[in-house]
């Protein structure tokens, strides 16, 4: 090998070595403490707001990175039992988390009932009704069009028809009502001007874009059926060490006082 071919040699091998070193060095100071990993988590769409807030405190504490996916409670209750890749389920009706616990399908002793829910009368602050009525308001002839959760699968959706119920509204209004897929979904529908005014949870009407472009009144508890929502870890979990740690987290004094503040009553 002459003088330039080992010389060139000497420095490819150098140059790689650099890079090794530096590839280290970035790895090392970029990975966070302890096993990091993802950690998807199946949530209520009540939960939009206050998780948005409560997932990056504990990505940054952990070094976890959690995938949160929102949707009905029913719809996801079915995904489970047919298989559906997730760690933790939080739903807004404890009913699903108790039976998927009686299949064999979660982590023994993982069950958390974590939040009780409430529902809300909601309309824009353009629309000039007056919620102080309660649900008698939705009899009047403007209001075309009201917006609940499908109560097929979504448990503020029967809570909602259940509080029709009780002050006598459901039947004369039943023809007015459209389903979102979800509660999520059902405050954008009234929000967007789509539908005239809806019943949606108030940790949904006490986020900020809503809380600013509508009014609300809040449904007495006595109206519908308690909202009891539950937690659990779902026992074909790949990453169970990080849910039981969201879990302590959601249960901690910082999960707490945004449960609180996204008007959740927290269970005794």
């Amino acid at each position: 090998m002459g003088f330039n071919e080992g010389y060139m040699w000497r420095m490819q091998i150098l140059l790689v070595s650099v890079l090794f070193a530096l590839f280290m060095i970035t790895g090392l100071s970029t990975a966070p403490s302890g096993q990091a990993g993802e950690l998807t988590v199946a949530a209520a769409a009540d939960l939009n707001f206050a998780f948005k807030e409560l997932v990056p405190t504990f990505e940054q504490q952990t070094g976890e990175h959690v995938k949160l996916t929102l949707g009905s409670s029913g719809n996801f209750f079915s995904q489970i039992q047919n298989g559906a890749p997730f760690d933790l389920f939080f739903s807004a009706d404890i009913g699903y988390p108790k039976k998927l616990e009686e299949a064999g399908l979660v982590v023994p002793g993982s069950l958390y009932p974590y939040a009780v829910g409430r529902i809300v009368l909601w309309a824009g602050k353009d629309s000039h009704l007056d919620l102080s009525q309660g649900l008698e308001i939705l009899r009047e002839p403007t209001i075309k069009k009201i917006a609940i959760a499908n109560p097929k699968h979504a448990p503020y959706g029967r809570a909602a028809v259940a509080a029709m119920e009780y002050f006598k509204v459901y039947d004369q209004v039943k023809d007015k009502l459209i389903f979102g897929e979800n509660i999520s979904q059902t405050a954008q529908f009234i929000e967007s001007g789509a539908c005239d005014a809806g019943i949606i949870a108030l940790s949904l009407a006490l986020a900020p874009a809503m809380k600013a472009a509508g009014q609300y009144w809040e449904i007495p508890a006595v109206a519908h059926p308690p909202l009891e929502q539950g937690a659990v870890i779902l026992n074909q979990s790949k990453n169970p060490e990080a849910a039981r740690q969201f879990l302590e987290f959601i249960k901690g004094s910082h999960g707490q006082e945004i449960m609180k503040r996204y008007g959740f009553m927290l269970p005794s």
